[in-house]
């Protein structure tokens, strides 16, 4: 009965592996694009009225993907 197709869609099983196949570093990178288009549009980060603060905010953001993917790459070859 597990090995079911409904029973496999209804409990996400096939979500579940495909993130366990993912590398963090795809992860971190995904999460680092996520960010982005949620500076771009919600913070309006790339808007015509910049500031000191939002060029800041960016390279907070950069340097913490950065590290990200350091840490990352660090872990998946240990």
């Amino acid at each position: 009965m597990k090995d079911t197709y409904t029973y496999k869609i209804e409990n996400g099983i096939f979500l579940n592996k495909n993130f366990k196949k993912m590398s963090k570093t795809s992860i971190v990178l995904i999460i680092y694009i996520l960010g982005l288009v949620f500076g771009a549009l919600v913070l309006k980060i790339w808007s015509a009225d910049t500031s000191v603060f939002k060029g800041l905010l960016g390279l907070g953001w950069t340097a913490l993907a950065l590290i990200g993917l350091f840490f990352a790459e660090k872990n998946e070859k240990n």
